[in-house]
């Protein structure tokens, strides 16, 4: 018997780029509901975090939402949550965009400005190299399946150099994805990022329809 798509909420507090992240996800397969208060997130397979401006803000309406809550109600019971550019962002703990003001804290460290001589936002392609066995990555060392598009000027640091999942490079090295297995986030955008970032949603989709992904929150 085949089994059903992976049922996935994307939580929307009208800062991100919903309708391409959700075409994205359903092209590949999967059930997409979406979620602007925790209730309409519940008895999903997993949560996606996307984002698009400013960190502040986005904590401001997520907060006022209580999407804060199903976040972090789905990393406690270890149903796989992924975050999109700012969506990364705002896992860790506190921004240098927003001093002061508490992110999700269910990543530890900071967001800091890039520190290069470039220009700024870094809009458009860059190949990121990931971690060995990162399970967001690619099996194929053709570059052209670990190049992405970009466009930010913060960047992940995360407190544990165990969490960068893969690296890029802008004037300096700087984290393009972060986490732990369940709880990951990206700082490029997959649903703009052609054939690459195709592949990489569809491997998440295929880790969050695994029965050990399954039994992490049965």
């Amino acid at each position: 018997m085949t089994p059903p798509p992976p049922d996935i909420a994307v939580l929307d507090y009208e800062m991100s780029n919903l309708r391409s992240v959700t075409k994205a996800l359903e092209g590949l397969g999967a059930r997409v509901r979406i979620a602007h208060a925790p209730s309409e997130a519940h008895g999903a397979d997993a949560v996606v975090l996307p984002g698009v401006g400013n960190f502040g803000e986005a904590m401001v309406r997520i907060r006022s939402q209580g999407l804060d809550v199903a976040v972090q109600d789905a990393v406690a019971a270890g149903i796989p949550v992924l975050g999109i550019c700012l969506g990364v962002q705002l896992l860790f703990e506190s921004s240098e965009e927003a001093p002061g003001l508490a992110g999700l804290g269910v990543l530890p460290g900071t967001v800091r400005r890039l520190r290069t001589s470039r220009k700024l936002p870094q809009i458009g392609w860059n190949r990121v190299a990931w971690k060995p066995g990162c399970p967001l990555g690619p099996a194929d060392a053709d570059p052209l399946l670990s190049t992405y598009y970009f466009v930010h000027t913060f960047c992940c640091e995360p407190a544990d150099e165990e969490l960068v999942l893969g690296t890029a490079d802008y004037g300096e090295t700087f984290c393009a994805a972060a986490g732990r297995p369940g709880l990951m986030g990206v700082q490029f955008h997959p649903e703009k990022s052609s054939r690459a970032g195709l592949e990489l949603l569809g491997r998440w989709l295929a880790g969050v329809a695994s029965p050990a992904a399954a039994a992490a929150h049965a």
